[in-house]
C-alpha cells in the first residue's frame, strides 16, 4: 500500500499534461491526414481558382459518367430485345413469301398470299419506324438530361472555387494519321491551358452517389 501511494505521489503533473498534449497533437495530425487523403487535390486543376478560369472535357465526362453509362447499357439491352423481335417478324414474312412462291403467278392462292405478304411488310415497316423513333427520342432525352446534370455540377463547383469562366475543351490524344483528329485539334477553342482542368473534380461530383440513385433510360434524373 505504501508503495502504491508513494508511486501516485511521484507522478509529475507537468509530464502528464505534456503527454496529453502530445496525444492530442498526434490525433489532430491523424485527422488532418485522413481528410487530405479523402479530398486529394486535383493537380490538373491546381490553378483554376487562382486564375478564375477553368476548362472541362465534356466528352470525357460522358464516357466516365456512371449513371449515363448504366442508362446506355440498359437501352442497348432493350434494343437487342427489339431487334430479336423484328428478326422474328422478318422470318415470318420470309416464310410467307416462300409459301407464296410455291404457287403459280396468277392463281388465286398466289394472289391471296401475295396480298398477305404485302400487308405484313407494311405492318413491319410501320412497327420498325415507330420503335426506332421512340428509341432515338428516349436516347436523346437521356443525353440531354445528363448534359444538364453535368452543367449543374460544373456550375456548383465553379461557384465554390470562385471560378468565373469555364470553357469546354477536348483532352483526348490526337492521332496525326486520322483526318478527323487533326481537324478537331486545329479547330479546338482552347489552345493552351495551364493546370486549370477541373474535369476530374466534376466527374467525382457526378459519380459520388451513383449507388443511391441510378439513372433509368428515358426517365427524369433526380435533382442534385
Amino acid at each position: 500500500m505504501k508503495t502504491l501511494l508513494s508511486r501516485k505521489r511521484s507522478v509529475n503533473p507537468t509530464r502528464s499534461l505534456l503527454a496529453i498534449g502530445v496525444v492530442a497533437a498526434l490525433l489532430s495530425i491523424s485527422i488532418l491526414t485522413a481528410g487530405a487523403r479523402a479530398q486529394a487535390p486535383n493537380p490538373a486543376g491546381a490553378n483554376a481558382s487562382r486564375y478564375g478560369v477553368a476548362v472541362v472535357d465534356i466528352s470525357y465526362i460522358f464516357k466516365k459518367h456512371e449513371r449515363f453509362r448504366a442508362a446506355m447499357d440498359s437501352m442497348k439491352k432493350e434494343m437487342e430485345t427489339i431487334e430479336a423481335q423484328l428478326k422474328a417478324d422478318r422470318e415470318k414474312i420470309a416464310q410467307s413469301e416462300q409459301q407464296r412462291n410455291t404457287f403459280n403467278v396468277g392463281t388465286a392462292e398466289h394472289k391471296r398470299l401475295d396480298e398477305e405478304v404485302a400487308r405484313m411488310m407494311a405492318e413491319f415497316n410501320l412497327k420498325m419506324g415507330r420503335l426506332r423513333k421512340d428509341f432515338l427520342e428516349r436516347e436523346a432525352k437521356v443525353y440531354y438530361q445528363t448534359y444538364l446534370e453535368v452543367v449543374d455540377a460544373v456550375n456548383s463547383y465553379a461557384k465554390r472555387q470562385n471560378i468565373g469562366l469555364v470553357l469546354r475543351f477536348n483532352g483526348e490524344p490526337v492521332d496525326p494519321n486520322r483526318r478527323e483528329d487533326v481537324l478537331r485539334e486545329i479547330n479546338k477553342p482552347v489552345v493552351v491551358q495551364d493546370q486549370i482542368d477541373i474535369t476530374p473534380d466534376v466527374l467525382t461530383l457526378l459519380n459520388r452517389d451513383q449507388a443511391v440513385r441510378p439513372a433509368q433510360p428515358g426517365s427524369q434524373l433526380p435533382p442534385r
